[in-house]
């Protein structure tokens, strides 16, 4: 069942990549804070690198101000998320966090069959808002759409 506005998010171990690889649950990065997550089909994919975390990296300042982490997922291995964050440029006060099994996005209901591109199973993009745990805005990408999950639209629906 796919999550919902209202839900805890589920507890699971991803791998953030800062200074190396650190195993990190979903407990310690949301428990506390106002956490935007927002979740890319891959690594290096053209959608994802010119559009969707260059659009978060602009406004990170603007998330930061309202007290706001802003965390990446992608179901990649945490050595492409880390290759990926350097080409990107990411700052280090924006998350970049492998899934590199599948494991959150399913614990999430929000996999993506991408068999029939060689992808295997990813997550769908999108994006959610959660304050200590508890999702308070969820947007899920329509299949082939990005408007809802990009930081600008996040930024305009926060209360």
């Amino acid at each position: 069942m796919t999550i919902q506005v209202g839900d805890h998010i589920p507890t699971a171990t991803l791998n953030l990549i800062k200074d190396g690889v650190q195993a990190v649950t979903t407990d310690s990065l949301f428990g506390g804070k106002k956490v935007v997550l927002f979740s890319v089909p891959g690594a290096f994919t053209p959608t994802c690198s010119a559009r969707h975390v260059p659009g978060f990296i602009e406004n990170l300042d603007a998330f930061t101000a309202k007290g706001i982490d802003v965390a990446c997922v992608s179901v990649n291995d945490a050595f492409v998320m880390s290759a990926w964050g350097k080409s990107m440029s990411v700052p280090d006060s924006m998350q970049l966090l492998a899934d590199g099994n599948g494991d959150f996005a399913k614990a999430l209901g929000l996999e993506l069959d991408a068999s029939g591109f060689g992808m295997g199973v990813r997550s769908q993009r999108f994006a959610l808002y959660a304050e200590d745990g508890v999702v308070k805005q969820l947007h899920v990408e329509a299949p082939g759409e990005f408007r809802v999950s990009a930081a600008e639209y996040v930024l305009a629906h926060l209360a």
